[in-house]
C-alpha cells in the first residue's frame, strides 16, 4: 500500500505507538501493550490480545493505528529462544488432547521452524486489518 492510500484509509484514526525496545519477553509485550493501548483489564495472553484488537476493552471500536517503533528489536527479542520457552510453558497448561500438536510445535521451534512469537503477534494484528479475516476491526499495523 502506498503512503497516500494508507493516509486516506487511516485518516482520523487514533494512533498508538508501541516502543519495541521497552520489553524483551511476552510478559513485557503484554505490559507494554497495556500501557500503549491504555487498557486496564484483560487476560494478558495471546487469545486475549486477539480479543482486545476487536475493540471494546478500552480500545477504540472504530479501529486504530498501531505503530510499532523499533520492531526489529522486538523481532530479535521475541525470536526462537523466547518462542521455545513460550511453547514449553504452553505444554504444561494445554488441554491433554492438544499435547501432541504442542509437542510438534515445540520440536519445530527448537529447529527454528514455524513461527516465532513475534511473527505470531504480527499475524494476530494483521488479521484485524486490511485484507485480514477480521478486517472490519480496522486495525492498521505500521512496523518501523
Amino acid at each position: 500500500m502506498r503512503p497516500r492510500e494508507l493516509a486516506h484509509e487511516t485518516a482520523g484514526l487514533p494512533e498508538f505507538v508501541l516502543d519495541g525496545t521497552s520489553f524483551d519477553d511476552l510478559a513485557g509485550f503484554f505490559a507494554a501493550t497495556t500501557r500503549t493501548l491504555r487498557i486496564t483489564s484483560w487476560g494478558r495472553n495471546l487469545d486475549a490480545f486477539n480479543d482486545i484488537l476487536r475493540g471494546g476493552f478500552g480500545t477504540p471500536d472504530g479501529g486504530f493505528i498501531l505503530r510499532w517503533d523499533r520492531s526489529r528489536v522486538s523481532a530479535e527479542r521475541l525470536g526462537w529462544p523466547k518462542t521455545v520457552r513460550y511453547i514449553e510453558k504452553k505444554l504444561t497448561t494445554c488441554h491433554p488432547a492438544n499435547i501432541p500438536s504442542v509437542q510438534a510445535d515445540l520440536q519445530a521451534a527448537r529447529r527454528e521452524q514455524g513461527q516465532t512469537l513475534f511473527a505470531i503477534i504480527i499475524d494476530i494484528i494483521r488479521a484485524h486489518g486490511p485484507g485480514g479475516a477480521e478486517s472490519e476491526d480496522n486495525v492498521h499495523l505500521i512496523l518501523d
